[in-house]
């Protein structure tokens, strides 16, 4: 397995759509519905925050907590700081964790670190951070920098005259 560092200079980048994020999230649910009942979701703010409302609206789950981890500026990882932790879920024994994608586990070691006994579910892993997941519907190369629709660029429509 290349080295991350490796792994960056050679990066490919992989649009995915909403119709994409939208089946995967259905996939994952249904993946961590016989283990239910769940007594909330965390989401992984932020790229965890819209798969965590499709998952919890497929589940039927109205309770819904954050955990905020800020490890990226841009594509660039640098050291994962704590922002936010969860309030209700105490160490997620009945919790669902769900996040967007777990890359190099970085963000994730710290969320397993605060919420041992949650079941982490994730849309898609990587090979370096995927031991960290419990459920996931997609694995990605290390190589592969996923561009999420609610991460690209807003454009401005020109006016018409």
């Amino acid at each position: 397995m290349p080295s991350l560092a490796e792994s960056e200079q050679t990066r490919t980048h992989i649009a995915l759509g909403w119709d994409e994020i939208q089946r995967d999230a259905a996939l994952l649910a249904g993946k961590v519905t016989r283990l239910a009942p769940w007594r909330g979701i965390v989401a992984v703010a932020r790229g965890g925050l819209v798969p965590a409302a499709l998952v919890s609206r497929a589940l039927g789950v109205r309770l819904v907590e954050t955990v905020s981890v800020a490890a990226y500026q841009g594509e660039m990882l640098g050291a994962p700081q704590l922002l936010k932790a969860p309030v209700a879920a105490g160490d997620g024994a009945g919790w669902l964790v769900v996040d967007d994608l777990v890359d190099t586990g970085a963000t994730m070691r710290i969320v397993r670190d605060l919420l041992p006994n949650a079941h982490v579910a994730v849309l898609y892993a990587k090979p370096l951070g995927r031991a960290l997941a419990d459920s996931f519907v997609r694995e990605f190369p290390q190589n592969c920098w996923i561009d999420f629709p609610w991460e690209m660029a807003f454009r401005e429509e020109p006016e018409s005259h």
